[in-house]
């Protein structure tokens, strides 16, 4: 993989949502990661909840046996997950904060006055061979403190960069891109894997694309939100190629 190539992570929780909305066994988000990936998505992203509101700990098992790309497993540092994903051993885990109230993860995980809490959940996760990224925050002084916490990646919260360019705020929209761009850099300088997610659509993701330091974009909701309407794997082709065309036109 090209320093300049970007990788998609498909989230299938909300293909989870839709099939616990009535119970049974279907839309399965197992046979959604297998369309996701021959569409063009690199790793499949999945959150276990400790309300298992969507995403179930067998669903978990089957996206780690079954499906041929790296698994992301989003989860809270408690210590039911973190024993959770040291059994699983997927290839990453991704350290997010969550609220038993909240709709969807809402801002980026606290690590600067929750480190201490943080720590030895990242070193265990670290020891069984999990690539353990951080759900944050795009700001400076947060990438020091996930370098200071020996995480290799951090996630950049993308959802009020969305909520700007949903609004046709330009100048917040602005505001905001400019700070995942000064957050990226930084963490990159400090030797940190940029990642980035959380609201992105097919009309906002290009300026997030185009950032050179972000290596991967994590995108679900939009995706199955989409796919309502022309399936998911043209959800994810068309994803796909809007990631690729505006970091094409970014390395121009």
């Amino acid at each position: 993989m090209s320093a300049s190539s970007l990788r998609l992570g498909v989230n299938v929780d909300h293909v989870a949502t839709l099939r616990n909305a009535r119970g049974g066994s279907y839309p399965d988000p197992v046979r959604a990661a297998h369309e996701a990936v021959r569409a063009g998505a690199d790793g499949i992203t999945a959150h276990l909840r400790e309300d298992r509101r969507h995403i179930r700990d067998a669903d978990m098992e089957r996206l780690r046996r079954e499906v041929d790309r790296p698994l992301n497993f989003e989860m809270a540092a408690t210590g039911e997950m973190v024993a959770l994903a040291c059994a699983l051993r997927p290839h990453a885990a991704c350290l997010v904060p969550e609220k038993r109230e909240e709709r969807t993860t809402e801002g980026g995980l606290d690590i600067v006055t929750g480190r201490e809490h943080l720590r030895p959940a990242i070193a265990r996760l670290a020891g069984a061979g999990i690539r353990v990224s951080l759900f944050v925050e795009p700001e400076v002084h947060v990438m020091e403190a996930a370098r200071a916490l020996g995480a290799p990646v951090v996630e950049l919260h993308t959802g009020t960069y969305c909520e700007a360019y949903l609004a046709g705020d330009e100048a917040a929209t602005a505001r905001e891109l400019a700070r995942l761009a000064r957050a990226a850099a930084h963490g990159a300088a400090l030797g940190l894997e940029i990642h980035a997610g959380h609201g992105l659509t097919l009309e906002s993701v290009g300026p997030v694309a185009a950032l050179p330091q972000v290596r991967e974009l994590n995108i679900g909701h939009a995706l199955v939100a989409e796919a309502v309407f022309v399936g998911l794997g043209p959800a994810v082709a068309a994803m796909r190629a809007a990631m690729d065309a505006a970091r094409a036109e970014a390395a121009a």
